[in-house]
């Protein structure tokens, strides 16, 4: 029985004019949709609230403040914000696959679905490999580190296109390789959020906790892990730009294939 005939039903007796799609797919797709732009926005909201609100609130409060705010405030909106990271991409990831899917079969050898997924992981993968590096041996060249970010994405978009559209078993289009750079910059987001953000975070929250309550000095290394973690932040915050900018252009804006 398709899902959708009991609603139709009811529709129509309600004289609601509304065509339901055939088949389970459409519903997958749809909710898998809902989630990922559900998740994105509590992660992309905390993200900006972090970078807009609460860094400039952390400079303007003195230590005994902080003491009291962090560990009742960080801990809650970190569990949100990397929790939602986790489902956004999940929930992304897995309708980026049943796009994959689609354009493979218009091939005739649906494999390569698996070979495009493997070249987005590399690509993405060693993306976010050189801006760890970069962001844990200069923190403090401001500069020099944000000239570096902008190369390396540029670089890894580059990469991941021209080895896509040049690619013809693949066949991809507009909508997959727009996904392919947005949802590859949200991976990398991704894993400054759990391998560098709340890797960080957490240790400086239990200090400043441990401060408070025990009087035990914070370890001088905590400044360095706090700015490697606010620019990891900082970073997030200015891809968050070009990341929404090619999800929304998957269907609205066809500048990348067919």
């Amino acid at each position: 029985m398709n899902p959708f005939d009991f609603l139709t039903a009811w529709t129509a007796l309600l004289q609601v004019h509304v065509q339901f799609p055939e088949g389970a797919m459409p519903l997958v797709e749809q909710v898998l949709r809902w989630v990922h732009f559900l998740a994105g926005i509590t992660w992309i909201g905390l993200l900006y609230f972090f970078n807009l609100v609460n860094v400039p609130f952390m400079k303007e409060i003195d230590a005994s403040t902080k003491g009291k705010v962090v560990p009742k405030l960080l801990p809650r909106t970190l569990w949100w914000f990397r929790w939602g990271a986790v489902v956004t991409v999940l929930a992304g990831l897995l309708y980026f696959i049943i796009l994959l899917w689609r354009d493979a079969e218009r091939t005739g050898s649906t494999s390569v679905a698996w070979k495009w997924l493997g070249l987005w992981l590399v690509v993405w993968v060693v993306v976010w490999f050189i801006l760890y590096a970069l962001v844990c041996t200069s923190p403090a060249k401001a500069t020099f580190y944000t000239l570096a970010v902008i190369v390396v994405v540029v670089a890894g978009t580059w990469g991941i296109l021209a080895l896509l559209q040049n690619e013809p078993e693949i066949g991809a289009d507009n909508r997959a390789l727009s996904i392919a750079v947005g949802g590859g910059m949200g991976l990398v987001m991704l894993l400054n959020v759990w391998g560098i953000i709340w890797r960080y975070q957490k240790k400086i929250i239990a200090w400043t906790q441990a401060n408070a309550e025990q009087g035990t000095p914070i370890p001088p290394e905590s400044a360095k892990l706090a700015r490697i973690a606010f620019l990891a932040s900082r970073t997030n915050f200015w891809l968050s730009w070009p990341m929404l900018f090619f999800m929304a252009s998957a269907s609205h804006f066809a500048f990348l294939g067919r």
